[in-house]
């Protein structure tokens, strides 16, 4: 086949069709062609040519050429499609390293193989732009609702016609056992859009926490106006899930605009999440007044919130438990999502049970280490004394007003307090040492001995030791896996070491040994140098 003038006209006709049909720019198809017609002429005068070919956008005539390239002599390497400055000086005036020289061709005859492979380019340039067409208009599209028209199902993942692509809805982003035929009409959330080898890959759910919310902005003009903002949803799919709102108008009530004229407007989110059931709830930023709402219907009659661990205890009456927790544990479950806090819930009996064992260990306690009888002992933690540091270093008018307590009893309380602890610190440096703790960690300032008994029993021995220890190794921590929450034990935790003292004991350790710059601890010595940096600066300036 060969390019002439009866046919030129038909090239663009047929860029401009493709075009229309892929709904991609014109242009492309017609570079496509280009680099078809060049791969043919490269074949016919030789692959080391480098020919080109341009398409006259308005005449549809193909024009054949041939570029050579001026380059050092000692770098030519291809003879066909290079030239040194002697030989370019035949064909120009004033040759010039990097000049290139541009002869016209004749067409070449596109045999069948040839036309094949042409169309081969062609077909695989017009895949390419209509992918990259299709990823710029998806990928800002991402977490928003999109309905699209099932096509097909394969192997449980639903294929969705979604106007100028395909996207795909996987087995596990469906809601329950949702079942869709060809040609349904479907509303899912745009959960990723990835650009991959085989083209943009559009993925879609219905079990997103987001869809809900998505669904609630389209039913509320509040939250589409940002008068009510959704703070946090959590989802049970297609069974039960909760919603957390706020307003920010004293005048609108969030629950109620959520909820509508007779329920009009969760109902219609209700009736596409396939019946789920909703449980809207008001926002607070205080967290056991929001765990509270959020473990509706049930009540609760206590919250005890430890927000280091960010775990909370949650006390409710005996007839409330499992209402608390919720059939399988839904609702607990739900609540904790909600909150994202680790969730202990125990009965006003379990508590008080817990509350008697307590007691009676820190009664065991002041009795065996302060030779005290059950009474006084008694009268100590009822008073709120923990622990014999505690008993030891408190001021002494705290002692006094407990009952039959005078400051000759205070005194000798807070005698036996210490010398006890002083027993324990000398057995406890004893068993280190025989552990083969070294004087390094030993005489490490912001340990005790207990803290380098348990240091050295896990094999922490020397200040190298320490120094290479991990905050959350020393003072524990939570690390998320599987998507719950795991406790990591610390070495020195007993101790109530917290994660910001473990930090600043490492660095110090790290410090010591030489291991860190003392000026990298502390940003206040790069500020100080920066403004002395200023003050400088100014100084010669104003000289």
């Amino acid at each position: 086949m060969a390019i002439t003038s009866a046919n030129q006209l038909e090239l663009l006709q047929t860029a401009e069709a493709v075009a229309r049909e892929k709904m991609i720019d014109p242009g492309l198809v017609v570079e496509a062609m280009e680099e078809s017609l060049a791969r043919a002429a490269k074949s016919r005068y030789g692959a080391e040519m480098d020919i080109r070919v341009h398409i006259d956008r308005k005449t549809g005539r193909a024009q054949f050429t041939r570029v050579r390239t001026v380059v050092e002599e000692e770098e030519l390497e291809n003879y066909q499609a290079e030239m040194t400055v002697d030989q370019a000086k035949q064909y120009m005036a004033d040759p010039a390293i990097g000049d290139t020289f541009v002869e016209e061709v004749p067409p070449v005859e596109m045999g069948r193989i040839a036309a094949q492979s042409a169309k081969q380019v062609i077909l695989q340039k017009v895949r390419e732009a209509e992918r990259d067409r299709q990823y710029e208009e998806f990928k800002d599209r991402a977490g928003t609702i999109i309905n699209g028209q099932v096509k097909r199902e394969e192997y449980g993942n639903v294929i969705v016609d979604v106007g100028r692509g395909e996207a795909i809805l996987r087995r596990n982003e469906k809601i329950g056992r949702e079942s869709y035929r060809p040609n349904d009409r479907i509303r899912c959330y745009i959960k990723d859009v990835r650009r991959e080898v085989r083209g943009p890959q559009i993925f879609l759910s219905r079990t997103d926490p987001q869809f809900m919310a998505e669904l609630f902005k389209m039913e509320v003009p509040e939250i589409y106006d940002g008068i009510i903002e959704i703070k946090a949803v959590a989802r049970d799919p297609g069974s039960r899930a909760k919603i957390a709102v706020i307003s920010y108008d004293g005048s609108i009530d969030p629950v109620g605009a959520c909820v509508g004229m007779r329920g009009s407007r969760v109902q219609a989110v209700v009736n596409e999440l396939q019946g789920e059931k909703i449980d809207i709830i008001p926002w607070n930023e205080d967290i056991p007044t929001f765990l509270v709402n959020a473990l509706q219907p049930a009540e609760v009659s206590k919250v005890v919130f430890d927000e280091d661990a960010e775990r909370i205890e949650v006390v409710v009456p005996d007839e409330q438990l499992s209402l608390a927790i919720g059939r399988r544990g839904q609702n607990v479950r739900l609540a904790s999502q909600l909150t994202g806090l680790d969730i202990d819930i125990m009965t006003e009996e379990e508590e008080s049970a817990r509350r008697q064992k307590e007691f009676e260990e820190r009664t065991k306690l002041f009795m065996d280490a302060l030779d005290l009888d059950e009474f006084f002992a008694q009268l100590l933690v009822a008073e709120g004394f923990t622990n014999l540091e505690e008993v030891a270093y408190v001021e002494q008018d705290e002692l006094l007003v407990i009952d039959g307590v005078d400051a000759d009893t205070a005194l000798e309380l807070q005698t036996r307090a210490r010398e006890n602890l002083e027993a324990q610190a000398r057995k406890a440096l004893e068993t280190a040492r025989e552990l083969g703790a070294e004087d390094s960690l030993i005489d490490f300032e912001g340990l005790t001995p207990q803290m380098v008994e348990a240091l050295a029993k896990d094999g922490v021995k020397t200040l190298e030791d320490f120094a290479t220890c991990a905050d959350w190794e020393l003072a524990g921590g939570w690390t998320t896996d599987n998507g719950e929450r795991v406790k990591d034990d610390g070495l020195l935790e007993p101790f109530d070491m917290s994660l910001e003292e473990a930090q600043t004991l490492v660095m110090t350790a790290r410090v010591l040994l030489g291991w860190v710059d003392p000026s990298e601890l502390d940003p206040r010595v790069d500020e100080d140098e920066a403004a002395e940096d200023d003050t400088d600066a100014t100084e010669e300036t104003g000289a």
